[in-house]
């Protein structure tokens, strides 16, 4: 009886988590598809049903609304960083599981306390030296602010990697290979599960970031901006009235590529996380 009980009420808990979590997300898909511009908090289904939102959004870019723009910049932000940050990591995370060399475990210690600071304490400095250097309103700019910190990340891949017998990488050694070889042919098609982890997550860090990308691209040159800034201009009190539902629709399509990203990539993702999680 008292499991039965308990299992019931984890069971209504879940439920109600699951609700408050899921409202808010169907609200903003109904309202997507309103064909009133502005907050309606009379209903909660919209009381006319329109794809305006989308049309608008996609082909009629105006002052306000300039969504593809924003998109293409925040996809090239995204997939070059993902790419950098993805070779970074791999490098690293090699070097620290497979190499021994003086320093290394000094490395990692440093590594683990850098990590430890988080992110935004470094934005004033970092705008500082980009504004000396001439890059903020860069997009280049943006690759290296999200860039060039992404070897510290190294700790999951580098349990992924501790996880493959060294017994491999011996026997590669005695029939002659070098340590590129080794790294290409016998490490990296074995991490494939990691990699891809490490991809989704870079790609995911600028791709749904505000902050930085609200610190660096300040110009007010609304073309230039990423999808999170646009966004949250339509906001505004003067705009909120004639464009939260098209801010809506702008959600949802900014949320279709990482959903399906991660549908297809949801088994090695998985993988991933659980094998680089623990040394095995």
């Amino acid at each position: 009886m008292k499991k039965t009980i308990g299992s019931i009420v984890k069971h209504i808990v879940l439920l109600v988590l699951a609700v408050i979590w899921l409202v808010p997300i169907i609200w903003l898909v109904v309202t997507s598809f309103s064909g009133y511009k502005g907050i309606n908090t009379a209903h909660f289904f919209p009381t006319s049903w329109s794809m305006d939102n989308f049309v608008q959004l996609l082909t009629r870019p105006d002052s306000v609304v300039q969504y593809v723009s924003w998109f293409k910049n925040t996809l090239i932000i995204a997939v070059f960083t993902c790419i950098i940050s993805t070779i970074f990591v791999i490098m690293v995370s090699y070097a620290m599981s497979c190499m021994r060399f003086n320093g290394r475990k000094q490395i990692m210690s440093a590594s683990l306390i850098l990590n430890m600071f988080p992110g935004p304490l470094l934005m004033i400095a970092i705008y500082f030296i980009l504004k000396m250097l001439g890059l903020t309103n860069s997009h280049f700019g943006m690759i290296i602010v999200y860039s060039a910190g992404s070897g510290l990340g190294f700790l999951i891949m580098k349990g992924f990697m501790d996880t493959i017998p060294m017994s491999l990488k011996e026997a590669a050694r005695l029939e002659g290979a070098s340590e590129a070889k080794i790294f290409m042919k016998v490490i990296l098609p074995l991490c494939k599960p990691i990699v891809v982890y490490q991809v989704i997550s870079s790609f995911l860090i600028p791709w749904g970031d505000f902050v930085f990308a609200k610190l660096m691209l300040n110009s007010g040159v609304s073309k230039d901006w990423t999808v999170a800034i646009g966004l949250y201009n339509m906001l505004e009190k003067s705009l909120v009235n004639k464009y939260f539902s098209v801010f809506c629709a702008g959600g949802i399509v900014v949320a279709i590529p990482i959903s399906i990203l991660f549908v297809i990539m949801q088994k090695y993702y998985v993988e991933g996380v659980t094998g680089g999680s623990v040394k095995g």
